[in-house]
């Protein structure tokens, strides 16, 4: 397809490729998207931020979906896009993976963890919200499993939550200044799997093209931002960016 050997083209040309994720390129890997039709968020209203640090019971309610929605996610393995991905930061092409996925699919594949830039934090683990201490998953889960008895940490005595960003919690300031220098640096631009409608990582498109960078927009459906693209691929990722690429 002329589509797939534009991509190779601008590969082939690139010098600082930077990569921005959303759950398009997770659901190949079989998570669900969270906000399509029979996602978490229409199945269960979200709990914000400030009700999860106010209440017991809303912190209960959210170690239960937790661990009630977790399997899959702890199942699911890095696809086709996810290794693509890899190859291009493997050969120093791609300089940096910005992500709206928590599900930690970019570091499984093979990439550092220094070279992923999570705007949505990570949910194969937790923190301290008070010294930063992080927790495992599975520990937390065992004694959750006897009586719900709540997480707290075992060096500060804070509170412990997964290591994401919930509705109403604040945005990251260390990685969203990281993925700005990413995006103003790149001379390449490539989206693959994001609506682009959650605001502030949305702008980051935008900024890159701005700043002058060639910008590729790969998504199943239409984006808002496809008009400002210098190539638009709706198809999927992982054989779209196999081809390109160059890997299986």
């Amino acid at each position: 397809m002329a589509q797939h050997d534009d991509l190779r083209k601008l590969f082939d040309q690139a010098k600082r490729i930077v990569g921005f994720t959303g759950a398009g390129i997770s659901t190949e890997s079989g998570i669900p998207d969270f906000r399509s039709p029979g996602g978490i968020w229409t199945r269960y209203q979200p709990i914000q931020f400030q009700d999860f640090m106010a209440s017991e019971e809303m912190r209960r309610e959210s170690w239960r979906r937790k661990f009630a929605t977790d399997e899959v996610m702890r199942k699911a393995t890095p696809n086709a896009g996810h290794r693509a991905m890899a190859r291009l930061v493997e050969t120093g092409k791609m300089s940096a993976i910005i992500t709206q996925n928590v599900d930690g699919l970019h570091q499984a594949s093979g990439v550092p963890d220094s070279k992923v830039i999570e705007l949505h934090g990570n949910s194969t683990y937790a923190t301290c919200l008070d010294c930063g201490e992080r927790h495992e998953l599975d520990d937390i889960k065992a004694t959750f499993a006897r009586n719900e008895t709540l997480p707290d940490c075992a060096k500060c005595g804070g509170i412990v939550k997964t290591a994401t960003i919930s509705f109403g919690q604040a945005m990251p300031v260390v990685p969203m200044a990281r993925a700005q220098e990413e995006t103003m640096a790149a001379d390449l631009f490539i989206v693959l799997g994001s609506s682009l409608v959650v605001y502030p990582a949305a702008a980051f498109p935008t900024m890159a093209k701005r700043n002058g960078a060639k910008l590729v927009i790969i998504n199943r459906d239409p984006t808002d931002q496809d008009r400002i693209a210098d190539l638009v691929v709706h198809d999927e990722i992982g054989p779209t960016m196999s081809r390109a690429v160059g890997v299986n």
